[in-house]
């Protein structure tokens, strides 16, 4: 880890001053300093960094630039400090409006995915910001950092008997218990179209069931995607779209980083994780369009496109989670594109009709800089997918509301949980950002986590 939080500050330890865009004579550093900042353009513009020279060649501290008025992931811009300072120890020296998010971003802007290599980076420590508390941020990190390092996986070493053993281990880190029911099995124990998407791969496809806490708490369930790779089916993906398929097991991904927080804060919840893993993929015996096949909840799904699989095997487990009447169900899928063309990758959707619910999860999305936008189940749109030979349709036929339509198809095997809500995530950083370099991102735990630690801890 290129970074570290420190406890407390070192004995000899740099400065960083954190300054906005303009403002740069009240950083409280030195004359000197200013005019270096001067003279290299600096005027603190926010996520840059620039290190300050001392005397025989050495460093005397850190300009950082930072918009305490941005919103969303502005306040993670302190990740920069992580790939912008020289080795050694530092700290703040300018008071923090947000000391646990400069905290949190000086950590997540340290992951490095080293898996298959590591680079030499500089080792840099910095003295935790007064106020922020050093453990808190290292349990959400480390939730954050599981769901990258498994998104950054490629499907060669994150098939779903993977999936699987990251679920073990993480049971027991947390002393949790883990049922699978796999291959045929599916079918004996009513996961039909769990086993319908998944029959055609090499690996089985399989429902994962970890439990955690007391049965007598209030019942909190996760549900995660986890197609551990996606080619389209027999409606084939082109090459293009293929490239980054690797993280279509990004909302199982998401829900286990998730999980480990939750666990981690040991919050006083019967808690509940269900991973559908598989491969879509193509073989004789993967599933067609034009098949009928019968859900688990007894709902006849025609399959328009076998690039919609991903609402087939969330419906199955959606439908298991339910049966046990649960306080609240989260269920987490890279599952649109649409979503995508509407919002973009770095803002998500999320679907629920629970107004305090979603109350919640805007306003912790807001503290916690975790980007999250509500999006309507209009119902108007319930016909879209309809069938004239099924129940329902896997896909709507126009083109139009994708992301509103699978959550509306997913809301149908909901019925008796007293709160339901759905986020539609990426699952990926396209470009690096002060907070994460290109690759595999969380998306929404850190928010979910601060509603779920205001209603049980």
């Amino acid at each position: 880890m290129p970074v570290s939080l420190t406890p407390k500050k070192a004995r000899t330890s740099w400065p960083i001053y954190c300054v906005e865009s303009g403002a740069l004579a009240r950083s409280g550093a030195g004359e000197t300093a200013l005019a270096w900042a001067a003279a290299n353009g600096f005027s603190g513009e926010p996520g840059k960094v620039l290190p300050i020279p001392g005397p025989n060649g050495g460093v005397a501290g850190a300009f950082l630039g930072l918009d305490r008025r941005s919103e969303g992931l502005g306040a993670l811009a302190t990740g920069t400090l992580a790939r912008g300072l020289p080795a050694g120890d530092w700290h703040f020296a300018t008071p923090l409006d947000r000391p646990h998010l400069a905290a949190l971003g000086v950590v997540l802007g340290g992951y490095a995915f080293t898996r298959y290599g590591r680079k030499d980076t500089p080792d840099v420590r910095i003295a935790c910001p007064t106020l922020a508390d050093a453990g808190e941020v290292a349990r959400v990190a480390e939730g954050v950092f599981l769901a990258r390092d498994l998104i950054n996986t490629p499907t060669n070493d994150m098939g779903p008997e993977a999936i699987e053993a990251a679920v073990r281990k993480l049971a027991r880190q947390h002393d949790a218990s883990v049922t699978v029911t796999k291959g045929d099995a599916l079918l004996r124990e009513n996961f039909p179209m769990i086993h319908a998407v998944g029959r055609a791969a090499g690996e089985a496809p399989r429902l994962i069931d970890m439990r955690w806490g007391p049965d007598g708490a209030p019942k909190v369930t996760l549900v995660g995607k986890g197609v551990a790779f996606d080619t389209g089916g027999l409606d084939i993906k082109p090459p293009s779209s293929m490239l980054l398929m690797k993280k279509d097991m990004g909302g199982a991904a998401n829900v286990l980083g998730l999980a480990h927080m939750v666990m981690a804060a040991g919050l006083k919840v019967s808690f509940r994780v269900l991973i559908p893993a598989v491969e879509n993929s193509i073989s004789a015996h993967s599933f067609r369009p034009g098949d009928v096949l019968k859900s688990r909840k007894g709902i006849t799904v025609e399959i328009g496109n076998t690039d919609a699989e991903g609402r087939l095997i969330l419906a199955d487990a959606l439908a298991f989670a339910d049966e046990e009447e649960p306080q609240l169900i989260i269920d987490m899928a890279t599952l649109t594109g649409a979503a995508r063309v509407a919002l973009g990758p770095e803002l998500p959707p999320f679907f629920t009709d629970d107004e305090a619910l979603a109350a919640e999860l805007t306003a912790a999305a807001e503290s916690e800089a975790d980007p999250l936008w509500r999006l309507p189940l209009w119902k108007g749109y319930d016909q879209k997918y309809a069938s004239k030979v099924a129940d329902i349709n896997n896909v709507n036929t126009d083109g139009f509301a994708g992301a509103i339509i699978a959550a509306l198809f997913l809301r149908r095997f909901v019925s008796r949980a007293k709160s339901w809500a759905h986020f539609d995530i990426f699952g990926w950083s396209p470009v690096d950002r002060p907070h994460c370099p290109t690759g595999g991102e969380a998306q929404g735990i850190r928010a979910i986590d601060k509603v779920l630690r205001d209603r049980y801890r």
